[in-house]
């Protein structure tokens, strides 16, 4: 079958529309603040309004119908068609210079992983600021749940797209109709992003920042408008607090929100890798409190130098870093690479955890991780009684072979491209530290990593090989492998 190349052409010119529209959004809060870089930002967002506008005309005749090959190009390309628009804001300021440093940096929002060349944020315009923290928010959601929340319009069904999307094991649906999941979505999304940025607001951050820190958060992304990120206010826990919160909620299941602002709390409470997700937390976070008080190495106490003030910093950057790195969000208010080699190595292999699926979080994903342990177990039983049928079992269901297979391939794939990803960074240089921090950060869409790039640095230093190595690994870690790979199989290219 041949593929419908005027579809997929139709749709990039649909994505460039709606990234030319948050242009347009960026460039109005450019104007509000007169931070001189309106008409450039307004120019970047005409440009990429003008060329989608003539790829939807010059495709105003294509078949209304997308095959699952066709599903998996549209969301790679729509991910590359979008961020090679988004680098225009950047290049047209001159806020960020140079294509590879501007690519890097909108690859590195729209797969929400955070990483950042930027030395000195705090000098870029307004509306750069909020550019950056929208191309987090887009790519959170995902750009295609937002273009099939609207695709009826078109006449086009979207289950193929949301299907490349999100191709985790979750199949769990808020209605049967795509499109209508996609909107729901989408308005808890909304609403926990409004909501974050009136607390952080009431809590003391300028609007500005409120809304900025709340882009960031929920979708897991990690930009700040400030050099220190989230340490620029260790002096005001209520506002880390609120931000730990959210972070937690983002990294959650959002089908679970969705049932919770029903009135359904014990199917949240039932679901099984919300437990394990909460308990792992805590666990975690209890154990870097304690390692952290008992060094000496928590930040300056709010309430005091006696044992609450010192308690209570060390619990709170414990617990912010430890959500942090598990949701994969990446903000930080310490260096916890300095905080003992012991906790150096548990947020090292924290990068490989992920949220939960259903979730803005990138990573491996706790479901995975909860199917694999316990398909691990059952072998133990099955090689004892080899002739009998021991299902793996999850939420009281059995799991099909096909999602046990296919979660090992995942994560066999997962660990050999981290393994390539850090074998190709150590070959452009970079040292054993930091080539393996920058293959799981990027991989795992974390952020901050290791050695030279660690959480008070960023990935300015990379040679520019290396910055368009790790766009690559940030591509396929957020869209979860298959749906980059697959296209770089011969037999996805063969017509029959």
């Amino acid at each position: 079958m041949s593929l419908n190349y005027r579809i997929i052409l139709h749709l990039m010119g649909l994505l460039l529309l709606c990234n030319g529209g948050f242009m347009l959004l960026a460039a109005v809060v450019s104007g509000i603040y007169d931070d001189g870089a309106t008409l450039d930002i307004t120019l970047a967002a005409i440009v990429t309004l003008l060329v989608g506008v003539l790829a939807m005309f010059y495709t105003k005749g294509h078949t209304k119908e997308v095959n699952r090959r066709e599903g998996y190009i549209i969301v790679t390309m729509g991910w590359l068609i979008m961020s090679v628009s988004g680098v225009l804001p950047y290049l047209f300021t001159g806020a960020v210079p140079g294509v590879t440093d501007a690519f890097f940096e909108t690859i590195s929002g729209y797969t929400t992983t955070g990483a950042s060349i930027v030395n000195d944020i705090e000098l870029l315009p307004e509306g750069i600021l909020f550019w950056r923290s929208l191309t987090h928010w887009i790519g959170g959601m995902g750009i295609i749940v937002l273009a099939i929340a609207i695709l009826p319009l078109l006449g086009i069904g979207g289950m193929q797209l949301f299907a490349a999307e999100a191709p985790g094991p979750n199949t769990d649906k808020l209605h049967p109709r795509i499109t209508d999941t996609a909107k729901r979505l989408w308005l808890i999304y909304f609403g926990y992003t409004m909501a974050e940025t009136l607390l952080l607001s009431l809590a003391g951050m300028s609007f500005f920042d409120a809304i900025n820190h709340s882009l960031a958060t929920l979708s897991t992304g990690g930009f700040s408008t400030k050099n220190a990120s989230l340490a620029y206010w260790n002096d005001q826990p209520l506002i880390q607090y609120i931000i730990i919160l959210f972070m937690f909620l983002a990294g959650s299941n959002f089908v679970l929100s969705y049932f919770a602002f029903k009135g359904k709390v014990q199917r949240v409470l039932r679901d099984e890798e919300f437990r394990v997700y909460g308990i792992f937390i805590a666990c975690v976070t209890l154990i870097a409190a304690l390692v952290i008080f008992i060094s000496g190495n928590a930040e300056e106490a709010v309430f005091g130098n006696g044992f609450f003030g010192e308690a209570e910093s060390a619990f709170r950057h414990g617990l912010f870093q430890v959500v942090s790195v598990v949701t994969t969000t990446g903000f930080v208010t310490a260096d916890f690479t300095g905080w003992t080699p012991f906790l150096t190595v548990v947020f090292f292999g924290l990068m490989f955890s992920g949220g939960s699926a259903g979730s803005t979080a990138g990573g491996i994903k706790l479901m995975r991780h909860i199917l694999i342990i316990k398909n691990g177990l059952l072998e133990f039983k099955r090689t004892l009684h080899p002739n009998a049928v021991i299902p793996v079992r999850y939420n009281n269901k059995t799991v099909t072979e096909h999602i046990v297979y296919n979660i090992i391939g995942f994560f066999v794939l997962y660990m050999l491209l981290f393994i390539l990803g850090a074998v190709g960074l150590g070959l452009l240089g970079l040292d054993f530290e930091s080539a393996i921090g920058a293959a799981a950060s990027s991989l795992g869409n974390v952020g901050p990593a290791f050695g030279t790039l660690n959480p008070v640095s960023n990935f300015s230093a990379l040679p520019d090989p290396g910055k368009w190595w790790c766009g690559f690994l940030m591509l396929a870690g957020r869209l979860e492998l298959f749906t980059v790979l697959i296209l770089l199989t011969p037999y996805f290219w063969n017509r029959t």
